[in-house]
């Protein structure tokens, strides 16, 4: 497994293919690295732990995972990536006690809990923001506007946009090339509902792809690639691909082009690429020690730097404060009644729940 307990060997998952994080890499810097947090004193607990779901929400409950076990040495976490929508199969099956989730749980996905018995606590925890990125070489996309992203995602563009200069007349003649997460991914259903409406759908003549590192290397080496994923793998791969700023035409937000940033998701300017993420917790998990323990270690506020080094955004102390007491009353069900984030607070969702 890898070593995370300093800030560059969080980060190194990033640079390897996502199948063999699977298969388990031995951690190679155990000896030269510090602890970020204080770690509590080595208990007694013992236990398996079965983790799945989201690939953005991975990092941070590996990097979670991998501190807790330091000083709980008889708990074992296994983690997988199946995506957000493939880990609430398994999820609501029974077959994991924990499902990372990069959106709200679907309407469907609640009646498939419901009729299998599994009831859940949904758990916020950070903010992240899709980036947009192109490749180097692209000097014309600096800024796009929403309405650009929407006339290159939506469903009717499929086949008929395929050039950059029919999206912008003084964009240059150069073949278009789109790199996405697949439909399983709870980052292809924000970014589609942010960018093509509430039930909207998007084209599918891209390259879809669950590993974030295969976008990465898509447009990286596309001079008329285009692709998105969270904010952390933008942080990580900036030599490979450049972020688009996004002009979502709202006065409120900011004036003109927002760079995807963590201050501009913490400013709330970046919009409407800016998400929360999430954890779901099977009810009848919390009853074992070690998950009740692992989660309470996991919504700690004195674990903020974890999140903070990985690349994504912090919870502020009143949403922290309010998950932790929905954990502790073993509140189920989702908070958002409608499916979505966009545009939603947490502090309001989550007081009024």
């Amino acid at each position: 497994m890898i070593n995370f307990k300093d800030n560059n060997s969080r980060k190194l998952w990033l640079s390897f293919p996502l199948i063999l994080l699977l298969g388990g890499l031995q951690a190679y810097s155990q000896n030269n690295s510090e602890a970020v947090t204080s770690k509590p004193e080595t208990s007694n607990l013992a236990g398996n732990i079965t983790i799945d779901g989201s690939s953005t929400v991975f990092p941070i409950t590996q990097a979670m995972a991998e501190d807790f076990q330091d000083a709980n040495q008889e708990v074992k976490i296994a983690i997988g990536v199946s995506g957000t929508g493939g880990g609430f199969k398994k999820f609501c099956a029974g077959e994991t006690d924990i499902s990372n989730a990069s959106r709200p749980i679907k309407k469907e996905e609640i009646e498939k809990c419901a009729s299998a018995g599994v009831e859940y606590v949904e758990l916020p925890v950070a903010f992240d923001a899709l980036s947009v990125v192109v490749n180097p070489e692209n000097d014309w996309a600096v800024c796009l506007k929403k309405e650009e992203l929407e006339k290159i995602w939506q469903p009717t563009s499929q086949g008929k946009i395929t050039n950059w200069k029919q999206v912008r007349s003084s964009f240059p003649d150069v073949a278009i090339n789109l790199y996405g997460p697949g439909t399983d991914s709870g980052t292809f259903d924000y970014f589609t509902e942010a960018v093509n409406g509430k039930g909207g759908e998007s084209r599918g003549d891209y390259t879809a792809t669950e590993d974030d590192n295969v976008i990465v290397q898509g447009v990286g080496g596309d001079k008329g690639g285009l692709g998105y994923f969270g904010l952390s793998y933008l942080e990580e791969n900036l030599t490979k691909v450049k972020p688009v700023s996004i002009d979502d035409d709202d006065p409120s937000n900011g004036e003109g082009c927002i760079e995807p940033s963590v201050a501009t998701v913490e400013s709330g300017m970046y919009q409407p690429l800016a998400r929360p993420i999430f954890i779901y917790v099977k009810k009848e998990s919390l009853q074992r020690p070690e998950v009740k323990a692992f989660v309470q270690y996991y919504l700690s506020k004195e674990h903020k730097p974890i999140i903070d080094e990985i690349g994504y955004i912090h919870l502020s102390d009143t949403v922290y404060d309010k998950a932790i007491a929905r954990l502790e009353a073993q509140k189920t069900g989702t908070v958002f009644d409608k499916g979505t984030t966009v545009g939603v607070k947490l502090e309001e969702v989550l007081t009024n729940n």
